[in-house]
Parts: structure tokens; C-alpha cells; sequence
């Protein structure tokens, strides 16, 4: 099986990077040939993705996009020196988003076939 390692760095609403970057890990997921498993992780501004209930006023919704790369078997991990560094540590974040670290995005890099950076 292939592995992927997205990372991401631009906010959900302002650029469309985050949503292609979402856009491009559900149909990695959906790949039957190579099998790929696909690891996201968010950093910056990005991680304010995983706040819910956002109401954006695009076409498209960001948790929603989570949610479905979520189930797909997909890691979601976001950055928490820069959630921090927002004063968004203490907020619910979408469910199946896991907290992590730097040392933990090294690990992925590390391991990982192919990374991809928005």
C-alpha cells in the first residue's frame, strides 16, 4: 500500500489550498490501484479547520470534507503549538482530528512514500 502525507497551511476559507488539498486526499482514498493510504496533517492557519459547525458562505464545507476523509480511514492530525499560538487550544475540534506534534509530523515524513505540501 502506498502512503501519502498531505500537509496543509493556508486557513480553510480565504484560498481554495485546503479544499484542494481535501479534494485531493478523497480521491487518493478512492484509488484502487496502487491502494493508498492518505495521512493529513494541518498546520498554521489550517488548523482552524477542525473547528466545527464553521458556516461558510462558499460552495463547499470544510468539515464536511474532514468527515469524509475521516471515515475513509484517513489520520487528521493538527499542529498544536499552532493551535495554541491561536488561543484555540481549549475549543472542541471535529471528532476523529487528533491533536499532535512536530515530532509526530517528523515520524510521518519519515515514513511516508510521497508528501505533498499546500
Amino acid at each position: 500500500m502506498q502512503q501519502v502525507l498531505i500537509i496543509v497551511n493556508d486557513a480553510p476559507y480565504g484560498s481554495e489550498r485546503l479544499f484542494n488539498a481535501l479534494r485531493l486526499a478523497i480521491q487518493l482514498n478512492e484509488q484502487e490501484c496502487p491502494p493508498t493510504k492518505v495521512s493529513l496533517f494541518l498546520l498554521s492557519d489550517a488548523v482552524t479547520a477542525v473547528l466545527p459547525k464553521q458556516n461558510p458562505v462558499e460552495g463547499y464545507n470544510i468539515q464536511q470534507m474532514l468527515e469524509i476523509i475521516l471515515a475513509q480511514g484517513s489520520e487528521v492530525k493538527y499542529c498544536g503549538t499552532c493551535i495554541h499560538a491561536r488561543g484555540l487550544k481549549a475549543l472542541a475540534v471535529i471528532e476523529g482530528c487528533e491533536l499532535s506534534t512536530m515530532d509526530d509530523l517528523a515520524q510521518w515524513v519519515l515514513t511516508t512514500d510521497k508528501t505533498v505540501t499546500f
